[in-house]
Formats: structure tokens, sequence, C-alpha cells
């Protein structure tokens, strides 16, 4: 799966899903799904640190990539995922160049950056260390979340930065940091990620969106996010399991009134 980092860098759509449930079954029935690649939630789920790479296996059986979102910024956790084999990692509530800087430093080698070798799956615990080496920086990607205000002021800074892969941007978050939540922030909000997605672009950056439904994915696209990620493993059980039992319920009252 070394195709992942390219084709996001050359930005073909990419459509995937946050994996919130800590269960390898969750993440083999998503993948099988047609996604193009999975999120684990490590920032906002119950999926713990020695969880993470059963996930990522249950991933590789379908042989769709599979990133983390890590909790932060620490150095150790972004190494913890990618030694248990992830294909990249998302590194959340990037505001300034240094910390993109810092991510970057957290996620390659030397001499691009500063992570540390260790004999983890992803170099098949110890055996293969010089093959994964040769190859990790080239193929791992690096994708930085932009969700603050100050991150949307800070963003050409960011986006300037050698290394960063993907520049993902947060509705959620930014639209509570710039006070552009609800109906009424709609254009504010949106203003926003239009700049975010158009300074980005300039630097040469891919772009990458958070989406609860894929109502207006073929908008955002014609604006240049060409990475998408649709809402999470739960939302979609949520909403599918809801559409079920109202269409079981509709139909129990429309066979009484027949």
């Amino acid at each position: 799966m070394s195709y992942f980092r390219r084709h996001c860098i050359e930005q073909k759509l990419l459509v995937g899903t946050f994996a919130a449930i800590p269960h390898p079954v969750a993440i083999e029935v998503t993948a099988a799904s047609g996604v193009d690649f999975l999120c684990i939630d490590w920032e906002h789920s119950q999926i713990s640190r020695d969880r993470i790479e059963d996930l990522i296996r249950a991933a590789d059986v379908h042989r769709v990539p599979a990133m983390v979102r890590v909790p932060g910024h620490a150095a150790e956790d972004i190494a913890a995922a990618l030694d248990a084999g992830a294909a990249g990692v998302l590194v959340p509530r990037v505001s300034t160049a240094e910390q993109a800087r810092a991510a970057v430093k957290a996620t390659r080698y030397p001499p691009l950056g500063a992570r540390g070798v260790g004999p983890g799956r992803a170099a098949a615990y110890g055996y293969r260390i010089p093959d994964y080496l040769a190859k990790a920086n080239a193929e791992l990607l690096l994708a930085i979340q932009v969700e603050t205000a100050e991150g949307l002021a800070n963003i050409a800074e960011i986006a300037a930065v050698d290394g960063v892969d993907l520049i993902f941007i947060g509705p959620g978050d930014l639209s509570v940091s710039i006070d552009a939540m609800g109906p009424t922030g709609k254009d504010r909000l949106d203003a926003a990620i239009r700049s975010i997605t158009t300074t980005a672009l300039s630097a040469r950056r891919a772009v990458g969106i958070f989406r609860p439904s894929a109502d207006d994915v073929g908008v955002w696209s014609q604006a240049g996010i060409s990475f998408f990620v649709l809402a999470s493993d739960t939302m979609f059980l949520g909403a599918g399991l809801a559409v079920g039992v109202d269409a079981a319920k509709q139909g129990k009252h429309a066979a009484k009134t027949e």
C-alpha cells in the first residue's frame, strides 16, 4: 500500500472514515465497504495504544491503508502509531509553523526528521529495520489538522513547512474557535475553509476535510479538496440502524391501516 501517500500528494480523490470502535471486526467490516482508507481515531475514542496494532492489522487483511489520528503533538505517540504499521498520522490542533515542523520531525527519520528507530511491527519486529528505514520517509503520510482561529491566521506559514503532505480541516473545532457555529455562522465557516484550501493548494499541499455526510463532497471537491473523511463507523452504525428501525415501524403502521 505504498501508493497511499503518493495518491494523497497527487490529489486523487480519496474517501475514508474515522474508525472509533475498538475492535478488529468493526475495522474489517468498514474496510470491506469500499473506503480508500481508514483513520483510526486515537484522539476522540476509547481506542487504547495497545489496541491500535490489532486494528491496523485488521485493515491490512483487506489491503486498506490505515492511518492514525494521534491524541496530540507528543513525538512518542506519533512514533507508536507508525511503529505499529500505520500508513501515516493525522496530527490535531496544529496552529503554528513551529508545531508543524515538530510534527515533521517526529514523523520522519534523519536527515529529514528525528524519529527514533525501534523494532516495532512496521519493521517486522526488528527483523527488517533496514528495509523499513529505506522506504518509511517516502511512503508515510503526514497530515496536520488546522482547526483553530490561530491556525487559520497562520495558514500560510503552516502550509509552507517542508515535509507536510496534507492540510486537514476540522470544521467542528474551527467553527467553535472562530465563533461560526450553527446556520448563522455557515458563511463565515465556509469562507474560512475556502481560505485554508486556497492557501494550502498554493503551497502545493493536498487538502482534506471532515464531513458528516457525503451531501456536499462535490461542492468541496470543486474547491480543490481531494481527501475526505466521512463521519465515523459509530456515526454510520447509528444512522443506518435508525433508518432500519424507522422503516420497520413505518411498515408495521402501514400494515395496520390497510
